[in-house]
């Protein structure tokens, strides 16, 4: 199968201009399909704040209630992803922004009310990427960057996390293409010492990972992110990368880059 990476960057790529286009421009030079797929909620919290929309969070989650929807719907599909798309337009790649809305790429379902109600977020399922129409996009000579809006099918849009987006799209391809999926970040990815960026670890199968979760080398907000990883390794995709997003140019060069994933 032919090689595929799904990329995800953080806010710290986003927030930054200088960072973005070192990025970006490492992002056009990776050889093969790529899908790039981005959030942007220090941005949108920003704007809220300026059009007098209090942005409201419970344990660092948003709540979307159709004010706040109204704000990330043009924050992250407007201002952030057609940015992103004109300058991989100015390095060469032929991209195209989209929400999941778009092509009827990616479907999620809102999410339940339980103890809190979320208001109009989303959450995927087993079948909400349509990996065939990705796919014809890619085979069409475009590269699909995603922000983290899905629908639900009757018109709604939904606010949905941008690392879930990435992950889920990177197992249903992983069926139609030999997929790794990377997550860029601030740190050069897990390491030893959270403030040593020299203690990085460069491999890590499931065996090594009970080891560190174990030793208390790997605990709490990291620990689901490599869950979340693993369970991507276990349903098909190659191997997972967390790394720090200026290093990214690494990957062309066959050089060492973050922490990498695998069975």
């Amino acid at each position: 199968m032919k090689p595929l990476h799904v990329i995800k960057i953080g806010g710290n790529v986003i927030d930054n201009s200088e960072n973005l286009y070192h990025f970006l421009k490492d992002f056009e030079a990776l050889d093969g399909h790529k899908i790039l797929i981005h959030g942007g909620g220090k941005i949108a919290t920003q704007i809220s704040e300026q059009l007098g929309i209090e942005a409201k969070l419970v344990d660092g989650r948003r709540i979307t209630d159709i004010e706040t929807l109204r704000v990330v719907t043009m924050v992250y599909a407007g201002l952030i992803n057609k940015n992103i798309v004109a300058q991989l337009q100015r390095f060469g790649t032929n991209a195209i922004g989209l929400t999941g809305a778009d092509g009827n790429f990616i479907k999620a379902v809102k999410r339940p009310v339980k103890t809190i109600d979320y208001g109009f977020v989303g959450d995927l399922t087993d079948d909400s990427v349509n990996a065939q129409n990705i796919s014809d996009l890619m085979e069409a000579g475009f590269t699909p960057v995603f922000c983290a809006l899905t629908h639900d099918g009757d018109g709604q849009m939904l606010n949905t996390n941008a690392d879930t987006i990435a992950s889920a799209v990177a197992v249903a391809l992983s069926e139609l293409y030999d997929t790794t999926l990377i997550y860029c970040f601030e740190k050069k990815g897990v390491l030893k010492d959270i403030n040593d960026e020299d203690s990085l670890i460069q491999d890590i199968d499931p065996v090594r990972y009970e080891e560190l979760k174990k030793e208390q080398i790997i605990h709490s907000g990291m620990l689901p992110k490599l869950d979340n990883a693993f369970t991507a390794i276990a349903c098909g995709v190659k191997a997972v990368v967390i790394g720090k997003s200026d290093e990214l140019g690494k990957l062309q060069s066959n050089e060492p880059f973050g922490t990498r994933l695998s069975n």
